[in-house]
């Protein structure tokens, strides 16, 4: 039973993320006109699932498999900040190549999020599940950021395959001034940011990040400051 919770917790989070496109639940809400409501209802389930993973983690029984250097809480403290503009960025954003973006306002001369990258909150799943695995070397938590870390990076690789296909011929003109990993277009020259970074967005990723930081040890009980 002390492990029980913990894989409850993990299978229903990762189902969550696979039944609602699985079912046609998505689609369905986007024809309605509801996308939103739907981005709502997803962020709240998520969050909550995550929130059930996280406790049951916490009360599984401690089995240590690496040490906690002076520099892994650094790793999480540079991780966050970029996780929180990705998905603040991303969520709802015209990006028909995101499962969390939509199609409609996409113009490919000025693709946005998506020239930094077409994946912006897969990335920022990796950068969280990532930075926190180096940071937590216990069975327990390696059992719930692994397998995150592998869904989010290999899931995007997977994402991208069958994007690819649902787009057909239009990929090319579509994605000419975009890029899978984060500021590959940029860094190639493909793409050249036109516009300063919405302000509402921005202040989401700091309030974000603040009540990460602020709420961490009340709601987890460990401190993310080194």
């Amino acid at each position: 039973m002390d492990w029980l919770e913990l894989l409850l917790a993990l299978a229903a989070f990762f189902a969550a993320h696979r039944l609602p496109k699985a079912l046609g639940f998505k689609a369905a809400m986007q024809h309605w006109g509801l996308l939103r409501v739907y981005f709502l209802f997803y962020s709240l389930m998520s969050l909550a699932l995550l929130a059930w993973s996280l406790g049951a983690a916490d009360r599984a029984p401690f089995v240590p498999l690496w040490g906690l250097a002076p520099w892994h809480p650094w790793v999480v403290n540079i991780a966050m900040p970029a996780a929180c503009l990705l998905a603040a960025y991303g969520i709802a954003a015209p990006n028909p190549f995101a499962f969390e973006g939509r199609a409609s306002g996409f113009r490919p001369e000025a693709p946005g999020i998506a020239g930094l990258t077409r994946q912006p909150l897969l990335w920022a799943l990796t950068l969280w599940s990532g930075s926190h695995l180096l940071a937590n070397g216990d069975l327990a938590h390696v059992l719930l950021f692994g397998p995150a870390f592998a869904f989010a990076l290999l899931g995007g690789w997977a994402l991208e395959r069958r994007q690819r296909a649902e787009i057909g011929p239009r990929w090319s003109t579509l994605s000419q001034k975009t890029a899978f990993l984060p500021g590959a277009a940029l860094l190639t020259g493909r793409w050249r940011p036109r516009h300063w970074p919405s302000l509402p967005r921005l202040a989401a990723a700091l309030a974000a990040w603040a009540a990460l930081l602020h709420l961490h040890a009340p709601a987890i009980g460990a401190s993310p400051f080194p």
